[in-house]
């Protein structure tokens, strides 16, 4: 009777198995002779595909490559070495040291960056991770600077700057759109429109990046990424993997993604869109961002402070509770939106957290509801 191993075809055999799932398989097996991989990856890249697969194709080889560079997950060398050294001896002078963030972030706020890395693309971020876990580092991502608030004492560890920008669209009666996880979410929804392609209207307003979106289940105007997504590919302990939408299990403001404590980075995303009429995008676009105008206030700021809690809605419930125009040091509870914390320049990010606990502390007082962040506090905090 055949072993298991013998039952499984070899990676000569896999390039005829569609749609390269299989090659995947083995390519996270480390037993399997790795310039078989290479040699079968060669093959397949100028095999013949059909257009509507071509984008996950291209995706899929990409993951098998990077796999075939070998493990992501090896013991740290013994080294005395600095984390900065030992990342510009891979990545030169994308590697900086003491860099201030607050230039980094929407609202203009927080301190040094130990290590900065800035990436331009899926494959130096996946290169710049590989180090990183390789070695032990502790690191934080960092994409449109949206939705988080960096202490004043800054971010130990490296900070890795996602820059990487790449889109293609595949058109056609079903069209979608991949992107790499550093793309601005609200130019994608605008390159959409140019393009008469509707479904991510609402994004239009959404500050942030598509990697931040798909992690936290960003969302607009009745629209959200559950709406859109169709997969993700992820760096999570096991390497990279494929999310399905279904798998990211989202609900308000969250994902699978956002409650694991263990790595969960996206890498890239795949978008469903909808054929339509440019104008008609167009015009949708220019309706969501007059109504955004009208009720939130400009300036810089994280974006919305506290998640909506059922039923209600945070900015409705601090301007009930009285807090609506309060300040500490330079940063105020703004007067057209309770759910928006503006910074009026220089502003300590140890007075915004004030602000915070007063706001959670004012609300649950007066009307028993917990209000629960949606921004996210990054680095060093006082107690």
């Amino acid at each position: 009777m055949l072993n298991e191993e013998a039952k499984k075809p070899s990676p000569s055999e896999v390039i005829a198995l569609p749609p390269l799932k299989m090659v995947l398989v083995h390519a996270k097996d480390k037993r399997v002779n790795k310039a078989d991989l290479r040699s079968a990856i060669r093959k397949v890249s100028s095999a013949p595909v059909r257009q509507d697969e071509k984008i996950e194709v291209q995706s899929l080889i990409k993951i098998i490559e990077h796999f075939t560079n070998g493990p992501y997950y090896e013991k740290p060398m013994n080294s005395s070495a600095r984390p900065v050294d030992v990342l510009r001896l891979h990545f030169a002078d994308a590697v900086q040291e003491n860099i201030p963030l607050a230039p980094y972030t929407s609202a203009r706020i927080g301190g040094m960056a130990d290590v900065l890395v800035m990436v331009k693309s899926t494959n130096e971020l996946m290169g710049v991770m590989k180090v990183i876990l390789e070695q032990g580092l502790s690191y934080t991502i960092l994409g449109g600077g949206s939705n988080v608030l960096v202490s004043d004492k800054g971010v130990r560890g490296v900070v890795v700057l996602n820059r990487a920008k790449e889109v293609r669209f595949e058109s056609g009666t079903q069209p979608v759109v991949w992107c790499e996880s550093g793309v601005i979410f609200s130019n994608l929804a605008n390159r959409c429109a140019s393009r008469g392609l509707a479904g991510l209207e609402w994004a239009a307003t959404v500050p942030g990046t598509i990697g931040g979106a798909v992690y936290g289940n960003a969302g607009a105007f009745d629209g959200d990424m559950s709406k859109n997504l169709i997969w993700a590919d992820v760096l999570t302990k096991n390497g990279l993997e494929r999310y399905s939408v279904e798998q990211m299990k989202y609900a308000y403001r969250t994902s699978i993604l956002k409650s694991k404590a263990e790595t969960a980075i996206v890498i890239s995303a795949m978008l469903r869109l909808k054929n339509a009429a440019q104008e008609e995008v167009s015009a949708k676009i220019n309706e969501f961002s007059e109504r955004r105008k009208a009720k939130q206030p400009p300036g810089a700021s994280m974006g919305s402070m506290f998640k909506n809690p059922t039923g209600d809605h945070a900015g409705r419930l601090i301007e009930a509770a009285g807090l609506k125009g309060t300040r500490i040091g330079n940063a105020e509870i703004s007067t057209l939106h309770g759910n928006f914390f503006i910074n009026h320049n220089e502003t300590r990010a140890e007075d915004v957290r004030a602000l915070i606990r007063l706001a959670q502390q004012t609300v649950a007082e007066k009307f028993n509801i917990k209000l629960e962040l949606e921004v996210e506090l990054i680095g060093e905090w006082n107690e």
